[in-house]
């Protein structure tokens, strides 16, 4: 995979590490997916696409990429999903501690154990808003809990897990789901206040898991399992605007774009929806203001932690 690049050919004064607020981070990784395969080809579509993005965001008027957007090497690790899902962990950290708006575009979505672990261990009292078709809460799946299937299982028994868009799932995920923390997709549909319920049930410090599937196969074919009955493209972004209006967004990940030749158009939109995401948590903001992730460096000594990282 190609980074020689800019994020989105942006100029290189806003692209440079020491002064990006935000980082982008690629994982071309899909090595337990069960279906569609080719979501490791998804980085390199999304950042192709975004370089044919126009930069203005007409809604916010303004030019996010100007806040800084570092796009950092491809986490490559690919020697077994723990081993991987380790790389992310660590490599998320290390950019959260240096201050940095940390993103990531996979990839299926057994990478955001990693970085769920990540944030969970700078952040109090953390939300992992999971938007998603699928359940993803089992223990195990195919003889290893690093599986895209086990995606938020361990954020289910660490976080205040919010779960948004649901509509497939195994029986045995019940037993780890708490149904008033999920907001199924045929509920959704006939309830015009589950955006405000969704907020309300957020902590202050929100980390969104965005998997492409949770979007109707109308206007996302692109996933490797795409599932009927899903959102549109205004009413996700009248949903994301108002979490990160009225929310801590600390960080978010994108993940299983699994891109087709033949159509493009699921490529742009998932460029479009980072960009976007982006555009709304720095709505109000200057470029030249100074930008805090509000990491608490005393939050791990005075909590124990469920994983410890050795150089700490």
């Amino acid at each position: 995979m190609n980074t020689s690049k800019n994020y989105a050919g942006i100029p290189d004064e806003f692209a440079q590490l020491e002064t990006a607020k935000v980082v982008l981070i690629p994982v071309p990784y899909d090595g337990t997916s069960t279906w569609g395969k080719g979501a490791d080809k998804g980085p390199k579509a999304f950042l192709e696409a975004s370089e044919n993005m126009e930069l203005y965001d007409i809604e916010t008027a303004t030019e996010v990429y100007e806040q800084g957007i570092h796009l950092t090497a491809p986490v490559t690790e690919n020697s077994s999903p723990e081993a991987m899902v380790n790389e992310v962990h660590k490599i998320t950290k290390d950019f959260i501690k240096r201050n940095k708006f940390v993103t990531l575009f996979g990839g299926e979505h057994s990478i955001s154990i990693g970085s769920i672990r990540a944030f969970n261990e700078c952040f109090d009292n953390l939300t992992v808003l999971h938007i998603d078709a699928h359940a993803d809460l089992r223990e195990s799946y195919e003889g290893t809990k690093y599986n895209h299937a086990c995606a938020v299982h361990e954020a289910s028994q660490t976080t205040n897990l919010l779960q948004v868009g649901i509509r497939s799932m195994d029986a045995i995920e019940k037993t780890f789901m708490d149904e008033e923390k999920t907001f199924f997709a045929h509920d959704m549909v006939n309830d015009e206040y589950w955006i405000d319920k969704v907020v309300e049930a957020c902590t202050d410090n929100v980390f969104i898991t965005f998997d492409l599937d949770v979007l109707d196969p109308s206007i996302m074919p692109s996933t490797g399992t795409p599932e009927p009955g899903g959102l549109l493209w205004y009413e996700t972004l009248e949903f994301l605007k108002q979490v990160f209006t009225e929310k801590n967004v600390v960080g978010f990940d994108i993940v299983e774009l699994c891109p087709n030749e033949a159509d493009k158009s699921s490529d742009f939109l998932a460029a479009k929806l980072y960009y976007k995401m982006l555009g709304y948590k720095f709505m109000g903001q200057d470029a030249d203001e100074d930008y805090d992730n509000s990491y608490d460096v005393d939050y791990k000594s005075n909590t124990n932690l469920k994983f410890e990282d050795d150089e700490d």
